[in-house]
This record gives structure tokens, C-alpha cells and sequence, in this order.
């Protein structure tokens, strides 16, 4: 499996961007999917994340009620709206896919398969 995030950019706070992960490949599992974000000087940090199916979403706590995971299965693609963006969303954006997790591991990073190459978003004060 091979994924391509896009959609990265330059905003000003409490703008809004829309990444999207593309997936190529052996897409025919069922695979969860998670957006994870990493700024400079610290560590990978998880976002969100929607199960196989898409009724189930997690979101990190500082996210929720601005981010929303969403998943397009024909087209093999997850999106991430962000809302209300701040300058502390400014990070690389990654794109994962795991395979198998339980809903207790998808915030962890190391339970994912496949990562995307990320995408920098940048939020001005």
C-alpha cells in the first residue's frame, strides 16, 4: 500500500485547510486509517483516526470540535478537515494505514503499516 498525502499549505489562524490521503495499491483490505502530525523538536504526535468501515472516528483532545476524519473507500481516500486552525497545528501532517488494530491502539504510531510521505501545514498568528 502506498499513500500520498496532500492538501498542506500556509493559513492564517482560524482558516481552514482540507488534507487528503490518496492510497494506491493493495487497497483491498480493511484498514484503519489515522492522520498523525510531528513539528519541529517533537515527537509524532497522534490526530485522528476512522476505522475500516468509517462509523468510528478518535480524535486527540486538543482536535476535536475542529478536525474531522472522514473516508471515501471507492475512491480509496481520507480526508482531514481542519477548522479554527492555530498556530500550534503547525506541524508535518502524516498519513497512516493499519491493518488489524483494535480501537484501543489507533492512537499508538508504531501499530501502523504504512505511512505517507506528510505534508507541512504552517498556521500564522
Amino acid at each position: 500500500v502506498q499513500l500520498q498525502a496532500s492538501g498542506g499549505g500556509l493559513v492564517q489562524a482560524g482558516g481552514s485547510l482540507r488534507l487528503s490521503c490518496a492510497a494506491t495499491g493493495r487497497t483491498d483490505g480493511r484498514y484503519t486509517m489515522g492522520w498523525f502530525r510531528q513539528a519541529p523538536g517533537k515527537e509524532r504526535e497522534f490526530v485522528a483516526a476512522i476505522r475500516e468501515s468509517g462509523g468510528t472516528t478518535v480524535y486527540e483532545d486538543s482536535v476535536k470540535g475542529r478536525f474531522t476524519i472522514s473516508r471515501a473507500n471507492a475512491k480509496n481516500t481520507v480526508y482531514l478537515q481542519m477548522n479554527s486552525l492555530k498556530p500550534e497545528d503547525t506541524a508535518v501532517y502524516y498519513c497512516a494505514a493499519g491493518k488489524g488494530l483494535i480501537l484501543s491502539s489507533v492512537r499508538a504510531h508504531p501499530q501502523y503499516d504504512y505511512w505517507g510521505q506528510g505534508t507541512q501545514v504552517t498556521v500564522s498568528s
